[in-house]
Protein backbone atom coordinates (compact mmCIF):
# COMPACT_ATOMS: atom_id res chain seq x y z
CA UNK A 1 0.00 0.00 0.00
CA UNK A 2 1.04 3.36 -0.34
CA UNK A 3 2.97 5.02 2.16
CA UNK A 4 3.49 1.73 3.93
CA UNK A 5 7.45 2.05 2.79
CA UNK A 6 8.00 4.00 5.81
CA UNK A 7 6.29 1.48 7.93
CA UNK A 8 8.98 0.32 10.63
CA UNK A 9 9.98 -3.12 9.13
CA UNK A 10 8.84 -2.79 5.70
CA UNK A 11 12.28 -2.47 4.04
CA UNK A 12 15.05 -4.81 4.74
CA UNK A 13 18.81 -3.15 5.25
CA UNK A 14 21.49 -3.36 3.26
CA UNK A 15 23.00 -6.72 3.29
CA UNK A 16 20.02 -8.70 4.93
CA UNK A 17 18.04 -9.72 1.46
CA UNK A 18 17.42 -13.20 0.92
CA UNK A 19 17.55 -14.64 -2.65
CA UNK A 20 19.57 -17.23 -4.48
CA UNK A 21 22.72 -18.07 -2.94
CA UNK A 22 22.94 -21.39 -4.54
CA UNK A 23 26.16 -21.83 -6.87
CA UNK A 24 26.74 -17.93 -6.54
CA UNK A 25 29.64 -19.35 -4.48
CA UNK A 26 28.65 -16.44 -1.82
CA UNK A 27 29.44 -13.78 -4.42
CA UNK A 28 26.30 -11.96 -4.15
CA UNK A 29 25.70 -12.08 -0.61
CA UNK A 30 29.10 -11.23 0.64
CA UNK A 31 30.56 -9.46 -3.10
CA UNK A 32 33.73 -11.79 -3.52
CA UNK A 33 35.67 -11.75 -6.51
CA UNK A 34 37.69 -14.95 -8.43
CA UNK A 35 41.12 -15.30 -7.79
CA UNK A 36 41.55 -15.93 -11.27
CA UNK A 37 43.45 -18.88 -13.09
CA UNK A 38 45.03 -21.42 -11.22
CA UNK A 39 48.77 -20.25 -11.71
CA UNK A 40 51.63 -22.78 -13.18
CA UNK A 41 53.32 -25.04 -11.24
CA UNK A 42 56.62 -23.21 -11.04
CA UNK A 43 54.71 -20.36 -9.99
CA UNK A 44 53.27 -21.70 -6.71
CA UNK A 45 55.09 -21.55 -3.45
CA UNK A 46 55.89 -24.97 -1.65
CA UNK A 47 55.12 -27.28 -4.94
CA UNK A 48 58.03 -29.15 -6.35
CA UNK A 49 58.27 -27.74 -9.39
CA UNK A 50 58.76 -24.34 -7.94
CA UNK A 51 61.71 -25.46 -5.71
CA UNK A 52 63.22 -27.42 -8.77
CA UNK A 53 63.40 -24.20 -10.50
CA UNK A 54 63.98 -22.42 -7.23
CA UNK A 55 67.29 -24.85 -6.63
CA UNK A 56 68.46 -24.28 -10.43
CA UNK A 57 68.98 -20.67 -10.12
CA UNK A 58 70.32 -21.09 -6.33
CA UNK A 59 73.49 -23.54 -8.25
CA UNK A 60 73.37 -20.68 -11.30
CA UNK A 61 74.16 -18.05 -9.42
CA UNK A 62 76.42 -19.86 -6.28
CA UNK A 63 78.57 -20.63 -9.83
CA UNK A 64 78.48 -17.20 -11.14
CA UNK A 65 79.78 -15.66 -7.80
CA UNK A 66 81.67 -18.20 -7.78
CA UNK A 67 83.76 -17.56 -11.26
CA UNK A 68 83.10 -13.86 -10.30
CA UNK A 69 85.08 -13.87 -7.09
CA UNK A 70 87.93 -17.37 -8.04
CA UNK A 71 86.37 -19.11 -5.36
CA UNK A 72 88.91 -21.09 -3.18
CA UNK A 73 89.58 -25.09 -3.35
CA UNK A 74 90.16 -27.02 -0.03
CA UNK A 75 91.77 -30.29 0.64
CA UNK A 76 90.54 -31.80 3.74
CA UNK A 77 91.33 -34.86 6.21
CA UNK A 78 94.69 -35.58 7.85
CA UNK A 79 96.21 -37.46 5.73
CA UNK A 80 95.34 -35.93 2.42
CA UNK A 81 96.36 -32.47 3.96
CA UNK A 82 99.69 -33.68 5.39
CA UNK A 83 100.63 -35.31 1.84
CA UNK A 84 99.78 -31.70 0.03
CA UNK A 85 101.80 -29.51 2.49
CA UNK A 86 104.75 -32.30 2.07
CA UNK A 87 105.08 -31.65 -1.58
CA UNK A 88 104.44 -28.21 -1.78
CA UNK A 89 100.73 -27.34 -2.61
CA UNK A 90 100.45 -23.74 -2.99
CA UNK A 91 98.14 -22.51 0.13
CA UNK A 92 96.19 -20.11 1.26
CA UNK A 93 95.35 -20.98 4.90
CA UNK A 94 94.62 -23.64 7.09
CA UNK A 95 91.98 -24.11 9.05
CA UNK A 96 91.79 -26.40 12.23
CA UNK A 97 89.08 -27.30 14.80
CA UNK A 98 89.58 -26.37 18.44
CA UNK A 99 90.42 -28.51 20.74
CA UNK A 100 91.06 -31.07 18.13
CA UNK A 101 92.58 -34.38 19.27
CA UNK A 102 96.45 -34.35 17.89
CA UNK A 103 98.44 -36.93 16.54
CA UNK A 104 101.84 -37.03 14.79
CA UNK A 105 99.73 -35.92 11.17
CA UNK A 106 98.22 -33.00 13.21
CA UNK A 107 101.58 -32.00 14.66
CA UNK A 108 103.66 -32.20 10.87
CA UNK A 109 100.97 -30.23 9.60
CA UNK A 110 101.19 -27.64 12.01
CA UNK A 111 104.70 -27.58 12.06
CA UNK A 112 104.73 -27.37 7.97
CA UNK A 113 102.12 -24.57 7.55
CA UNK A 114 104.32 -22.43 10.53
CA UNK A 115 107.65 -23.13 8.59
CA UNK A 116 106.04 -22.09 4.94
CA UNK A 117 104.12 -19.16 7.13
CA UNK A 118 100.47 -20.05 6.06
CA UNK A 119 97.65 -18.29 8.00
CA UNK A 120 96.46 -21.13 10.51
CA UNK A 121 92.79 -20.33 11.88
CA UNK A 122 91.52 -22.40 14.71
CA UNK A 123 87.58 -22.79 13.99
CA UNK A 124 84.70 -24.53 15.49
CA UNK A 125 83.45 -27.92 14.41
CA UNK A 126 80.36 -26.39 13.19
CA UNK A 127 82.15 -23.76 11.11
CA UNK A 128 84.67 -26.64 9.43
CA UNK A 129 81.20 -28.80 8.43
CA UNK A 130 80.30 -26.11 6.67
CA UNK A 131 83.86 -25.29 4.78
CA UNK A 132 83.88 -29.06 3.84
CA UNK A 133 80.54 -29.03 2.97
CA UNK A 134 79.80 -32.44 4.27
CA UNK A 135 82.97 -33.92 3.51
CA UNK A 136 85.20 -35.80 6.00
CA UNK A 137 87.72 -33.37 6.91
CA UNK A 138 89.11 -34.67 10.52
CA UNK A 139 89.57 -31.42 12.06
CA UNK A 140 91.79 -30.06 8.97
CA UNK A 141 91.24 -27.76 5.71
CA UNK A 142 93.64 -26.79 3.51
CA UNK A 143 92.83 -23.58 1.29
CA UNK A 144 94.09 -23.89 -2.26
CA UNK A 145 93.92 -20.66 -4.77
CA UNK A 146 92.24 -20.89 -7.66
CA UNK A 147 94.63 -22.46 -10.57
CA UNK A 148 96.00 -19.87 -13.09
CA UNK A 149 96.17 -22.15 -16.84
CA UNK A 150 98.60 -21.53 -18.98
CA UNK A 151 97.19 -19.67 -22.95
CA UNK A 152 97.24 -22.96 -25.31
CA UNK A 153 99.62 -21.19 -27.93
CA UNK A 154 101.75 -20.02 -25.27
CA UNK A 155 102.58 -23.46 -24.37
CA UNK A 156 102.90 -24.52 -27.62
CA UNK A 157 105.45 -22.16 -28.65
CA UNK A 158 107.13 -22.46 -25.33
CA UNK A 159 107.71 -26.40 -26.43
CA UNK A 160 109.01 -25.35 -29.65
CA UNK A 161 111.21 -23.17 -28.67
CA UNK A 162 115.53 -24.03 -28.40
CA UNK A 163 115.16 -25.05 -24.96
CA UNK A 164 111.67 -26.42 -25.14
CA UNK A 165 111.70 -30.33 -25.01
CA UNK A 166 108.97 -30.82 -28.01
CA UNK A 167 106.68 -32.84 -26.31
CA UNK A 168 103.40 -32.09 -25.15
CA UNK A 169 100.01 -33.85 -23.76
CA UNK A 170 96.50 -33.40 -24.67
CA UNK A 171 93.53 -34.84 -22.52
CA UNK A 172 90.26 -35.34 -24.61
CA UNK A 173 87.30 -35.81 -22.08
CA UNK A 174 89.17 -36.73 -18.82
CA UNK A 175 87.20 -35.65 -16.85
CA UNK A 176 88.77 -37.41 -13.42
CA UNK A 177 90.53 -34.56 -11.66
CA UNK A 178 92.84 -37.25 -9.97
CA UNK A 179 93.60 -38.45 -13.61
CA UNK A 180 94.30 -35.03 -14.79
CA UNK A 181 97.09 -35.15 -12.21
CA UNK A 182 98.68 -38.28 -12.55
CA UNK A 183 99.38 -37.65 -16.12
CA UNK A 184 100.90 -33.91 -14.82
CA UNK A 185 103.25 -36.16 -12.79
CA UNK A 186 104.28 -38.57 -15.41
CA UNK A 187 104.66 -35.64 -17.79
CA UNK A 188 107.44 -33.79 -15.21
CA UNK A 189 108.76 -37.19 -15.10
CA UNK A 190 109.38 -37.71 -18.78
CA UNK A 191 110.54 -33.94 -19.46
CA UNK A 192 107.19 -33.27 -21.22
CA UNK A 193 106.46 -29.13 -21.81
CA UNK A 194 102.56 -29.69 -20.50
CA UNK A 195 99.40 -30.21 -20.67
CA UNK A 196 96.56 -29.18 -22.77
CA UNK A 197 92.75 -29.84 -21.65
CA UNK A 198 89.54 -28.50 -22.98
CA UNK A 199 87.51 -25.79 -21.41
CA UNK A 200 84.53 -28.18 -21.63
CA UNK A 201 83.88 -31.51 -19.94
CA UNK A 202 87.40 -32.12 -18.57
CA UNK A 203 88.46 -32.31 -15.44
CA UNK A 204 90.13 -29.25 -14.14
CA UNK A 205 93.23 -28.33 -11.53
CA UNK A 206 91.84 -29.00 -7.98
CA UNK A 207 92.89 -29.63 -4.64
CA UNK A 208 92.37 -33.66 -5.76
CA UNK A 209 94.55 -32.93 -8.51
CA UNK A 210 97.49 -31.26 -7.07
CA UNK A 211 97.45 -33.91 -4.83
CA UNK A 212 97.68 -36.98 -7.33
CA UNK A 213 100.38 -34.93 -8.90
CA UNK A 214 102.55 -34.92 -6.02
CA UNK A 215 103.69 -31.65 -6.41
CA UNK A 216 104.42 -31.55 -10.25
CA UNK A 217 101.89 -29.27 -10.95
CA UNK A 218 104.32 -26.57 -9.59
CA UNK A 219 106.34 -26.74 -12.59
CA UNK A 220 104.43 -28.32 -15.17
CA UNK A 221 101.69 -26.03 -16.58
CA UNK A 222 98.67 -26.92 -17.93
CA UNK A 223 96.74 -24.88 -20.73
CA UNK A 224 92.50 -24.86 -21.12
CA UNK A 225 91.59 -24.84 -24.62
CA UNK A 226 88.19 -23.23 -25.51
CA UNK A 227 88.20 -25.36 -29.18
CA UNK A 228 90.51 -28.54 -28.49
CA UNK A 229 90.66 -29.42 -32.01
CA UNK A 230 91.51 -25.64 -33.46
CA UNK A 231 94.82 -25.81 -30.70
CA UNK A 232 96.12 -28.96 -32.24
CA UNK A 233 95.33 -27.78 -36.05
CA UNK A 234 97.54 -24.99 -34.55
CA UNK A 235 99.83 -26.87 -33.68
CA UNK A 236 100.12 -28.86 -36.77
CA UNK A 237 100.86 -25.34 -38.13
CA UNK A 238 103.61 -24.63 -35.74
CA UNK A 239 105.51 -28.04 -36.94
CA UNK A 240 103.68 -30.47 -34.30
CA UNK A 241 103.02 -34.50 -35.13
CA UNK A 242 99.53 -34.73 -33.34
CA UNK A 243 99.61 -39.01 -32.48
CA UNK A 244 96.40 -40.07 -31.23
CA UNK A 245 95.80 -42.86 -28.90
CA UNK A 246 92.67 -45.30 -29.49
CA UNK A 247 92.44 -48.61 -28.46
CA UNK A 248 91.07 -49.98 -32.28
CA UNK A 249 93.98 -48.43 -34.15
CA UNK A 250 95.98 -51.34 -36.54
CA UNK A 251 99.55 -49.10 -35.57
CA UNK A 252 101.10 -49.82 -32.51
CA UNK A 253 103.06 -47.19 -30.64
CA UNK A 254 106.22 -48.78 -30.60
CA UNK A 255 106.32 -49.18 -34.23
CA UNK A 256 106.56 -45.61 -34.96
CA UNK A 257 109.96 -45.07 -33.84
CA UNK A 258 112.22 -41.90 -33.59
CA UNK A 259 111.48 -41.10 -37.49
CA UNK A 260 108.63 -39.61 -36.18
CA UNK A 261 108.88 -39.07 -32.05
CA UNK A 262 111.89 -37.28 -32.53
CA UNK A 263 110.38 -34.00 -34.00
CA UNK A 264 107.88 -31.99 -31.89
CA UNK A 265 105.23 -34.10 -30.86
CA UNK A 266 101.52 -34.08 -29.03
CA UNK A 267 100.15 -37.32 -27.73
CA UNK A 268 96.74 -37.42 -27.17
CA UNK A 269 94.78 -39.20 -24.87
CA UNK A 270 90.91 -39.48 -24.52
CA UNK A 271 88.85 -41.03 -21.66
CA UNK A 272 88.95 -44.33 -20.69
CA UNK A 273 85.20 -44.99 -21.81
CA UNK A 274 84.52 -42.73 -24.52
CA UNK A 275 88.08 -42.20 -26.31
CA UNK A 276 88.74 -39.41 -28.48
CA UNK A 277 86.32 -37.62 -29.71
CA UNK A 278 85.26 -37.67 -33.46
CA UNK A 279 86.69 -33.77 -33.74
CA UNK A 280 90.06 -34.68 -32.41
CA UNK A 281 90.25 -38.01 -33.38
CA UNK A 282 89.71 -37.27 -37.28
CA UNK A 283 92.24 -34.41 -36.95
CA UNK A 284 95.29 -36.34 -35.06
CA UNK A 285 98.16 -37.59 -38.06
CA UNK A 286 98.22 -40.64 -36.76
CA UNK A 287 96.36 -43.11 -34.68
CA UNK A 288 97.99 -45.53 -32.89
CA UNK A 289 97.17 -48.21 -30.01
CA UNK A 290 99.23 -50.06 -27.00
CA UNK A 291 99.60 -52.95 -27.21
CA UNK A 292 98.32 -55.19 -24.29
CA UNK A 293 98.29 -58.59 -23.69
CA UNK A 294 94.25 -59.06 -23.92
CA UNK A 295 92.54 -57.56 -26.03
CA UNK A 296 89.48 -56.84 -23.53
CA UNK A 297 91.97 -54.78 -21.08
CA UNK A 298 91.61 -51.34 -20.99
CA UNK A 299 93.97 -48.63 -20.00
CA UNK A 300 93.58 -46.16 -17.26
CA UNK A 301 94.41 -42.60 -18.96
CA UNK A 302 97.00 -41.77 -16.75
CA UNK A 303 98.62 -44.87 -17.44
CA UNK A 304 98.15 -44.97 -21.62
CA UNK A 305 99.68 -41.43 -20.89
CA UNK A 306 102.51 -42.76 -19.33
CA UNK A 307 103.23 -45.51 -21.10
CA UNK A 308 103.20 -42.97 -24.29
CA UNK A 309 105.59 -40.81 -22.92
CA UNK A 310 108.44 -43.42 -21.90
CA UNK A 311 107.87 -44.45 -25.56
CA UNK A 312 108.60 -41.26 -27.13
CA UNK A 313 111.78 -40.71 -24.86
CA UNK A 314 113.20 -44.03 -25.03
CA UNK A 315 112.66 -43.57 -29.19
CA UNK A 316 114.64 -39.80 -28.85
CA UNK A 317 117.15 -41.62 -26.57
CA UNK A 318 118.18 -44.26 -28.54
Amino acid sequence: MAGNSQRRGAMRKGGTKKGMVVGSGGQRRKALKGKGPTPKATERTGHPAARRVKAASKRAANSSKGRGSRAKDVLMGRNAVVEALRVGIPASSLQVQQYIDTDDRVREVIELAANRGLPLMEVTRAELDRIADGGVHQGLVLSVPPYDYADPDALIGEALAPKGSGLLIALDGVTDTRNLGAVVRSAGAFAAQGIIIPERRSAGVTAAAWKASAGALARIPVARATNLTRSLVSAQKAGFTVIGLTADARQSFVELGPGVLSGPVIIVVGSEGQGLGRLVSETCDLLVSIPMADEQESLNASVAAGIALYAVVSARTS
